[in-house]
């Protein structure tokens, strides 16, 4: 029976002998060893194996020691290493440390020493490992990188949100109905500095005016109808991290005036309360309105709309990026395949000439749904537009009647037409109007199905 490697190991050391025997205890152990003779072959050997920990000589021939653990922490931070020194450059030990090396080791000693040092090392990189895993998970499943599309309208708006990321300043997410404003949100919160504190997020437009206030803010017992206990609101349950305010345009004024006061000093009053709360909430807002409209009608107050506007970022609608359309696609098929266990394997291309073809009034959300629909009824393993609602049939044949008649080719096949007519049939003549050769009419003549 084979026995599973505990690890992956890399001895960097110029001494054939010293490094032969530190590789023959370590196999011993069970490690997965691998061996360099100088910096740049430890280097190569990094970045063909994922290796859990180095044992490295501080003095080597091509490379100083102590800045090769400098550059290997940068490039591979989940590695752990353990520098060897000889007597005498103890203090080179000690700098490396302080440049990331998990621990030194001097030459001559114990060998037996440098057995529970790698397994301490080997744990802690293993550990290091996992969490970047699922950082990697977490960033996969709510990060920027869940966002799907190339065309420049949807990069655009990606690398915006990006910059804005990192500070704690409020964002107003902009676009129609289903453009995938909360993604962005829970994409820039992950990228922000308060990525391990809570995400909150809340429609403002599902809920009563007078709820909407207490879900916020939260009240105190007896200071309404039910209110049988203390309840905390979102803006304190968000305290640290993030609160991400959808539909930001259904506020009433008197929530307005109370958000206005928490944008500016991060202090409220809940319901029935004598005293203010203090927290720390970064505030993402969104809405398919345009509160600047909203402003002048006497709906929105223009000092909130100035505060939540410090900067704007715009999702397109799919009619703006329907290169992303194919991409979209694809993914939902993987997702509700797997979910309803049908081995579908794509879509026919009418199928996806139709989706391209529709005007999409519900956007990302509604291609989501259709998707859905569409491979809960489909039998076989590939999607055909026959699945598609009816109104994708009209709306092709609209879209198409549309596209000819700006199409280059049918006005050049229309324009010859007419010339023909003009000329009875009279080829020569034609040319000679067109001032094309006859060579050239007949080619096009044949081209265009018009011989």
């Amino acid at each position: 029976m084979s026995i599973v490697p505990k690890g992956k190991l890399l001895v960097i050391d110029d001494e054939d002998r010293l490094r032969k025997l530190l590789v023959r205890i370590l196999q011993l152990e069970d490690y997965d060893v691998f061996d360099a003779a100088t910096g740049k072959d430890g280097l190569r050997r990094l970045g063909n194996e994922a290796i859990d920990v180095i044992i490295c000589d501080v003095k080597l021939p091509d490379i100083n020691g102590i800045e090769l653990i400098k550059t290997i922490k940068t490039t591979y931070p989940a590695c752990e290493i353990i520098v060897l020194t000889a007597y005498g450059t103890i203090g080179d030990g000690v700098t490396a440390m302080k440049n990331g090396a998990f621990d030194y080791i001097t030459k001559g000693d114990d060998n037996e020493k440098i057995i529970p040092l790698v397994s301490k090392a080997m744990d802690k990189a293993i550990l290091q490992r996992r969490v970047l895993e699922l950082e990697n998970k977490l960033n996969l499943k709510f990060g920027f990188e869940r966002i799907i599309g190339t065309s420049t309208a949807i990069t655009s708006a990606i690398k915006l949100a990006q910059r804005v990321a990192g500070t704690d300043t409020t964002v107003l997410l902009l676009g129609e109905t289903g453009t995938g404003k909360e993604v962005f949100a829970e994409a820039i919160h992950q990228a922000s500095p308060r990525v391990n504190k809570p995400f909150v997020a809340i429609n403002c437009s599902a809920f009563s005016k007078e709820l909407l206030e207490s879900e916020l803010f939260g009240h105190k017992a007896g200071s309404f109808t039910g209110a049988i206990k203390d309840k905390k609101g979102l803006f304190e349950e968000a305290n640290g991290g993030t609160i991400f305010l959808d539909e930001i345009g259904e506020l009433g004024h008197d929530l307005q005036a109370k958000l206005l006061r928490v944008l500016e000093s991060q202090q409220f009053i809940k319901i029935g309360d004598t005293k203010t709360t203090q927290v720390s909430v970064r505030i993402l807002a969104a809405t398919n309105r345009d509160l600047q409209d909203e402003v002048v009608k006497g709906n929105f107050r223009s000092d909130l709309f100035y505060r939540l506007s410090v900067f704007q970022v715009t999702l397109p609608a799919i009619r703006d990026r329907k290169k992303d359309i194919e991409a979209l696609a694809k993914n939902f098929v993987q997702h509700f395949a797997a979910k309803v266990n049908k081995q579908i394997t794509g879509f026919t291309a009418d199928f996806l000439q139709k989706l391209e073809a529709y005007n999409w009034p519900g956007n990302v959300r509604e291609l989501k749904n259709v998707i859905e629909r569409a491979v809960i009824l489909c039998d076989g393993n590939e999607l055909d537009a026959s699945l598609l609602p009816y109104e994708f049939e009209t709306a092709a044949t609209v879209t198409n009647n549309l596209a000819s008649a700006f199409d280059l080719s049918y006005i050049e096949k229309q324009h010859i037409q007419r010339v023909i007519n003009h000329t009875n049939g009279n080829r020569a003549e034609a040319a000679r109007l067109l001032n094309i050769g006859i060579a050239t009419l007949y080619r096009k003549l044949k081209e265009y199905g018009l011989e």
